[in-house]
């Protein structure tokens, strides 16, 4: 497939075929997401919400990861659009080095952190027990995280969508495999507990490295990662972070969502924080395959603004919210008609389901609407919209969801935090409407 491909085909199809592939490996991340909690919440109550509590940070440190991450894909497709493919060369190999870099950092904050963070939301020496057995195993493996996350923009901003699947998938459902066997000692394999699950975490996201690595050298691709591409201009530098900045922001304040959340609910049962906890595993089977979406049009908006084509970008919009609106519509249809068998797959114990049921009924209220926000900021970081793309994200997860959380829960108890999700989605998809019109109208007037 020639170079310009992605200002030339059908848009209908373009769009189709760059995101079935993230579509599909975000759908089988989410399932891994399932799984993995599924398994962990059979060792025992405790396990899972000790999961719950880790989520956050390790949240935080998938969130700036992929969030650089999606500087150096903004910053490549960008190039490439712009046929300037020696500065595509230098933004990938000094993006690769500096995620690196910065997850090595991470690693080592989170571990020291951990122990505090952990005892403002438990007591229980149990739960705090199981959260630094989990979380110290799967922070080692940060770098792999870097690796695999900095690879994954790489092949998707040169719209090599296949190979961010197949090497996705390869991770994912090798650890779905040795879950099972990890945690309960199954064969030759030690019953290794909630260790087990993280080290499957671990082992996985190593596989999609090494596919990675083994299809770069096979089948090199148009850009290069190499130490001689290695710079820090003020051009290249400018562009990775300012897309990758907003973007991390973005995507790391659900993690401080989820600890302000956490800290609402744990005043009225630790059962809301399991609840909560599994709500969020659940609903990556839609927002991570609507993501899937935004990972495929990203590099598409990205090349097309560089070459010029307004027009396709419009298209490229309006095809990818109708695509998004549709999975948010079957995952609503889903979580009113059966959300407590739903609930009932991580916990045996009724008076938890029925608050988990509960919940995801009142919850399904936003998510259709949660489309216009999840492609307009999308299409924002295309378009090197960092900033704009983030304000979305503040609104939709902190400045309107935490507040709402907390004054309903004054007044209608946990399910307040409950209402408070629906609420904010509608708040932020009229906001998300008004942002992308008036930077669209900005960016394209500037660029004529």
């Amino acid at each position: 497939m020639n170079d310009t491909f992605m200002k030339e085909k059908p848009i209908f199809s373009l769009v189709l075929t760059m995101s079935l592939p993230m579509v599909l490996s975000m759908l089988v991340n989410s399932l891994y997401n399932i799984v993995d909690s599924y398994f962990v919440a059979r060792i025992c109550e405790e396990a899972m919400t000790a999961l719950s509590l880790v989520y956050p940070i390790q949240n935080l440190i998938n969130a700036i990861t992929i969030g650089f991450g999606i500087g150096i894909n903004a910053a490549i497709a960008f190039y490439l659009g712009a046929q300037k493919k020696e500065q595509a060369d230098r933004a990938a190999a000094t993006g690769f080095f500096l995620n690196a870099v910065q997850s090595l950092v991470l690693m080592i904050g989170c571990m020291l952190v951990m122990p505090s963070f952990l005892g403002l939301y438990s007591k229980d020496p149990v739960v705090i027990d199981y959260a630094l057995r989990y979380s110290h195993i799967v922070f080692a493996f940060a770098i792999m995280i870097s690796f695999s996350l900095s690879f994954e923009k790489i092949f998707q901003a040169v719209g090599r969508m296949k190979v961010s699947m197949v090497s996705l998938m390869a991770g994912c459902i090798a650890n779905i495999i040795l879950d099972p066997l990890l945690i309960f000692g199954v064969g030759p394999f030690p019953a290794m507990g909630i260790e087990g699950a993280a080290l499957a975490t671990g082992i996985g996201q190593t596989v999609s490295v090494a596919v990675y690595l083994v299809i770069y050298v096979a089948r090199p691709i148009p850009v290069k990662i190499s130490r001689k591409n290695l710079c820090f201009e003020k051009e290249v530098l400018g562009r990775l972070y300012g897309v990758g900045i907003p973007a991390t922001l973005n995507l790391a304040v659900p993690s401080l969502t989820i600890s302000a959340l956490n800290a609402i609910l744990a005043g009225f049962s630790e059962v809301y924080v399991l609840v909560l906890g599994v709500y969020y595993k659940l609903q990556t089977f839609l927002y991570l395959t609507a993501n899937g979406i935004v990972q495929g049009i990203r590099p598409l908006v990205g090349y097309n603004y560089g070459a010029g084509e307004e027009e396709r970008v419009h298209g490229i919009y309006r095809t990818a919210l109708s695509m998004a609106a549709v999975i948010m519509a079957l995952g609503t249809v889903i979580c009113l008609l059966v959300p407590g068998r739903i609930f009932g797959l991580f916990t045996e114990n009724a008076a938890t389901v029925q608050m988990g049921a509960e919940a995801l009924r009142i919850i399904s209220a936003g998510f259709l609407v949660s489309s216009i926000s999840i492609i307009s900021s999308g299409v924002l970081e295309g378009l090197g919209s960092g900033v704009p793309s983030l304000v979305i994200s503040l609104l939709r997860y902190l400045i309107l969801l935490v507040p709402a959380g907390f004054v309903l829960s004054r007044f209608l108890g946990a399910a307040g935090v409950w209402h408070g999700f629906w609420l904010t989605e509608w708040l932020t998809g009229l906001s998300a409407v008004l942002i992308y019109k008036r930077e669209e109208r900005k960016i394209f007037s500037v660029a004529k």
